[in-house]
């Protein structure tokens, strides 16, 4: 803004709704640690969609302390509806982003056999060719995971690179509480996945025996 714009702004007044807004959420992350610590893996949908929805009504009502937008009676100016149309936008448009993110975030995990390789579907999945497969496993336990380097992880559902302890970089599709699980060492790295179940993970593995090189 202009020097002239930020004299028509209540900083007090918006200090104090960004205070509350900060306050609000931070009880909000210590009652999910709590839960979580207390082991009932609330999951990280419903911090998702606490963010959008508290985020956009921040933005809106942020609004209301800007004098150039709205007067002292709280009335919008004229013509003063297109500035207000931006911030408004931009926090829809986040919503949308991120409900869409989450979404494909939480679905399980889906692969389909082609000619060439083993599809992995959804967010970071990519084909892997069958002679690019170099071992292929079973593994009942994930290795321990330091950190996501490039990926979602919602909950136990994991999607992107990770790095791990024991493995080093992987690429995981995993919901973490459903083992077993699928290692697979190919010529561009390790992936680990699983599928909705437990039975049609051991079909999977099965069929990438017969389709890959491995152990023929």
């Amino acid at each position: 803004m202009s020097k002239k714009k930020k004299e028509n702004v209540d900083t007090e007044g918006l200090g104090r709704l960004m205070g509350i807004y900060s306050y609000v959420s931070g009880g909000v992350f210590i009652a999910y640690g709590v839960l979580d610590a207390l082991g009932s893996n609330p999951g990280m949908i419903p911090i998702f969609v606490y963010l959008g929805i508290s985020t956009m009504l921040l933005l809106i009502k942020a609004q209301k302390y800007d004098g150039n937008i709205f007067d002292e009676k709280g009335k919008l100016r004229k013509g003063a509806g297109k500035q207000l149309a931006v911030p408004i936008g931009i926090a829809i448009a986040a919503l949308i982003f991120t409900g869409v993110l989450v979404f494909y975030s939480a679905q399980a995990t889906k692969v389909t056999f082609l000619e060439e390789g083993l599809k992995i579907h959804g967010l970071y999945g990519e084909v892997y060719s069958w002679d690019a497969i170099a071992d292929v496993a079973l593994m009942e336990e994930l290795p321990n995971i330091e950190m996501r380097t490039n990926g979602s992880a919602l909950g136990s559902q994991m999607r992107g690179n990770f790095r791990t302890t024991e493995l080093g970089s992987v690429k995981l599709f995993v919901n973490a509480q459903n083992p077993p699980f699928i290692f697979l060492q190919t010529f561009e790295g390790i992936v680990i996945f699983n599928l909705e179940d437990a039975g049609k993970t051991q079909e999977v593995l099965e069929e990438i025996l017969k389709q890959s090189d491995v152990d023929k």
